[in-house]
């Protein structure tokens, strides 16, 4: 955590979005419940001063917001008041509370480093693995994909070896690159040495993922109990634009030759509509709510991937550009469920069977004319508006109106402003 950087800047992000969102629906995005003791007030309101910093500590560059579990800040009100207190806000004490106020005991908890959500995506989207005949090895992206699915649906973080040994050895032996060995112990030591995977439960040194017996005795021998590091796990756990762009990251790194979508349903991680090429997961429709910090946070994993991809083709899907899921689940969010033209006379009210709404994400400008696979260049539309976009007589007039009201909701989302290559065709 980086308590010591946050600012009155972040403090008030935090609190405009929680004036925008509503107290509860804020502190429900962030997962947090009304203060028990310590409320900030400021400009006539009243805040929950612990998820008021929690937020503001998702606006800092590189950081992710912390919620109500985070490690040194589980049960951190009391800090967190005195931080409020030290940037100069007020913060009254709860009347029916019967402990000291914000100035009474000396004492703080103490404050765990850990790294970033940078940090963490980073060692995620660079993994070194192995290539034969110039094709990279499947084990790490493998593994990862089965850990991804298993955080989605809330499985346990933590398994005994001989659960995990025979899962991934399952999905090696069906997925893996053809000559590639059944062996689920060289994958996780290497992810555990690059402070991806926790193992537990053994003594001694963890084996190197060198080597050929001496690798499977250690795990045969320590039979440690394994899964990915918490705050990765409850990353994908709970940030559903971190995972998809996490998962667009592997496929098209590892995956540019193969069909994921059979290693996708194997996982879990195939949610969503078979017609649909970029689904996102199902929500209730109250729940298509992104914070600012998760929106800036998305665009930005969208924009590397995007620098990345620029003009690259999938050749499974015939040649076809490469897209970007995340950039979809963050316009859909954006929308919250409703068509983005400004114009639109009407939308179905109903929604899917797997409660999305009736809507289509459109690219302004087609990929293939050079638009952006990014939130700026995209729309969220209803079926008649998206025909009009399409194929009416005033879609020209009406791509101008898109592109600005685009540009215009990303950047009241939290996204940043930036210029968009592409907009003057």
């Amino acid at each position: 955590m980086a308590l010591a950087d946050i600012s009155r800047v972040e403090i008030e992000k935090a609190i405009e979005e929680c004036d925008r969102l509503g107290r509860d629906a804020f502190l429900k995005a962030y997962r947090f419940r009304r203060a028990r003791r310590y409320v900030l007030v400021h400009g006539g309101g009243q805040y929950d001063s612990k998820a008021i910093v929690g937020a503001a500590h998702g606006f800092l560059p590189g950081e992710r917001p912390l919620t109500p579990d985070t490690p040194g800040f589980s049960g951190g009100a009391q800090h967190a008041a005195r931080l409020l207190g030290r940037l100069g806000f007020v913060v009254v004490e709860d009347p029916g509370a019967s402990d000291p106020g914000v100035s009474g005991p000396a004492h703080e908890e103490p404050i765990h480093e850990e790294p970033t959500h940078d940090e963490l995506i980073h060692r995620v989207t660079h993994l070194k693995v192995n290539r034969s005949a110039g094709q990279p090895a499947l084990y790490k992206p493998i593994v990862l994909l089965w850990a991804m699915g298993r955080a989605l649906r809330g499985e346990p973080r933590l398994l005994p070896w001989s659960e995990t040994e025979e899962a991934v050895k399952a999905l090696l032996a069906r997925h893996g690159r053809k000559g590639q060995r059944l062996r689920p112990d060289y994958p996780i030591a290497s992810l555990h040495h690059e402070d991806v995977w926790e193992l537990r439960d053994f003594t001694g040194p963890v084996t190197t993922a060198h080597g050929d017996s001496g690798v499977k005795r250690w795990f045969s021998e320590n039979q440690p109990r394994g899964g990915l590091v918490e705050p990765l796990h409850e990353l994908f756990r709970h940030s559903a634009v971190t995972r998809l762009a996490v998962l667009d990251d592997l496929l098209d790194t590892f995956f540019e030759d193969l069909d994921p979508a059979p290693l996708l349903a194997d996982v879990g991680l195939d949610d969503g509509d078979p017609a649909d090429p970029h689904p996102a997961p199902a929500r209730a429709p109250e729940q298509w709510l992104l914070t600012a910090a998760e929106y800036e946070r998305g665009s930005r994993l969208v924009e590397e991937t995007e620098a990345r991809n620029r003009g690259r083709r999938r050749a499974r899907t015939a040649l076809g550009p490469v897209r970007s899921r995340a950039a979809r689940h963050l316009v859909l969010g954006r929308s919250q469920g409703r068509c983005e033209n400004p114009d639109c006379t009407g939308q179905p009210a109903d929604v899917t069977d797997r409660n999305h709404p009736i809507l289509e994400v459109d690219h302004v400008i087609g990929l293939a004319e050079g638009g952006r696979d990014h939130p700026v260049q995209m729309v969220a539309l209803c079926p008649n508006c998206h025909a009009v976009k399409t194929r009416g007589r005033t879609r020209e007039a009406l791509r101008d109106v898109l592109l600005r009201v685009a540009r215009e909701r990303h950047e009241a989302s939290g996204g940043r402003h930036a210029e968009a290559p592409g907009t003057s065709g």
